[in-house]
């Protein structure tokens, strides 16, 4: 679905998170032997099929220089993030995303409630936006979108340029082998206005 020129941006955000886990864990943040053990875990429980999330092995490399790239572009455009890798919502909300697992938690924020010195947006999910997939053999279809990262206050011309995705059918198997266009992602880079939600 793509916005009309003045239609309404959603004035929310949402982070979904597994079921019975507290909102906003990172991989990123935990270190080598407890994400391995971390990994074993969710790649169990995708096999039992309480989750449809993939996580390869060379996810953690894949994610990792997605951050990397992310963070460096976000200060090319005067971000100034306070953690080394974000935390992840999408825009309004995403019925795809939420169908993933089994009972996905989710936490709505106003979109008001996030400094735009530390929230950045890309205009699809940050892996895809980014571009290394196609590294790992994903498939990339190139966008004009691709490769950059936006400041929040650009999201309604984000938007009238690239249009809003839409979630799209569900259908989990081999998502990760179609091209990803599902939603508006915006990445949080710091603690501070999570304060009274994070475990």
């Amino acid at each position: 679905m793509t916005r009309r020129p003045g239609a309404e941006i959603p004035d929310v955000v949402t982070h979904y998170h597994l079921a019975g886990r507290p909102p906003f864990l990172n991989l990123s943040d935990l270190p080598d032997d407890k994400l391995a053990e971390v990994l074993r875990t969710l790649e169990r429980e995708r096999s039992e099929g309480t989750s449809a999330r993939v996580f390869g092995r060379r996810y953690m490399e894949l994610r990792r220089r997605t951050e990397e790239k992310l963070r460096a572009l976000f200060i090319d455009v005067g971000g100034r993030p306070e953690r080394r890798a974000p935390h992840y919502f999408v825009l309004g909300s995403s019925p795809w995303y939420r169908g993933l697992a089994a009972e996905m938690g989710e936490v709505v924020l106003p979109l008001a409630a996030l400094p735009s010195e530390v929230s950045s947006v890309t205009a699809s999910d940050s892996v895809t936006a980014m571009g290394f997939g196609g590294d790992y053999g994903l498939p990339l279809v190139r966008r004009a979108s691709h490769g950059r990262v936006f400041r929040l206050e650009e999201l309604a011309d984000v938007i009238d340029t690239f249009g809003l995705p839409s979630s799209g059918p569900g259908g989990y198997d081999g998502y990760q082998n179609r091209p990803f266009e599902k939603y508006i992602e915006i990445q949080l880079w710091s603690d501070g206005p999570l304060t009274s939600l994070m475990a």
